[in-house]
């Protein structure tokens, strides 16, 4: 029997993603590149704590006019709870999707976001259909997040400057943790270990429909 990739070398071990045994150098080539690796493959979560993400200049982020500073983060804690917690959710509820449409997905609802902000609504959607599935449950969510607040406190509490500064953070934060592999998740595998670190550690419920606790996200 021979790799299922190569077909040269012996196999060593069974890959999910493909549902055939592989070799361990066509595992580490192939890798989140022609295979859709499960988030839960061994070797896929073993590869991730050796993994050395790509270096990131921070002058070249995007938005770069947008300052995101500590205390605006933390006090929208629960925004981005909230937020970073319906990306996860469409992320992982839409198949296929990958950073790279979380990326896209990101820009749009930043771009969406700083219209707004500026008085003139007006949607940006990502052309890319994976990307655009995303932002309509993450725009929602930010809508029904604002709703619900105002309803709550009687008030406008949570502004739209509020939404667009936890948005970049959350763009900011997919370039940092994006490996640059092109079926690469490791995004959505950070956000999906954050959560499950978080709900061990705090497992009092949502309090109005916004999660409660801190935001630990800042790298």
């Amino acid at each position: 029997m021979a790799c299922q990739i190569c077909e040269k070398r012996k196999p060593r071990r069974y890959c999910p993603g493909i549902g055939g045994e592989i070799c361990a150098p066509c595992c580490g080539n192939e890798r989140e590149q022609t295979i859709d690796c499960p988030l839960d493959c061994e070797y896929l979560q073993d590869a991730r704590r050796h993994e050395r993400l790509p270096e990131v200049n921070p002058d070249e982020f995007p938005n770069a006019d947008l300052q995101v500073t500590d205390s605006l983060i933390r006090a929208n804690e629960h925004l981005l709870l909230y937020l970073s917690g319906a990306l996860l959710q469409a992320a992982l509820e839409t198949p296929a999707v990958t950073d790279a449409d979380l990326k896209e997905c990101l820009d749009a609802l930043v771009r969406t976001y700083r219209a707004l902000e500026s008085g003139i609504y007006y949607e940006i959607r990502p052309e890319n259909a994976l990307a655009s599935a995303v932002y309509q449950r993450v725009r929602a969510a930010a809508q029904h997040y604002q709703t619900a607040i105002a309803q709550q406190r009687g008030v406008s509490a949570v502004r739209d400057a509020d939404v667009l500064g936890v948005l970049v953070f959350l763009q900011r934060l997919e370039i940092q943790r994006n490996n640059g592999r092109r079926r690469g998740r490791a995004f959505i595998d950070f956000l999906r270990s954050y959560f499950a670190e978080f709900q061990a550690a705090r497992p009092a419920g949502p309090p109005a429909g916004a999660p409660s606790g801190g935001a630990n996200l800042i790298l």
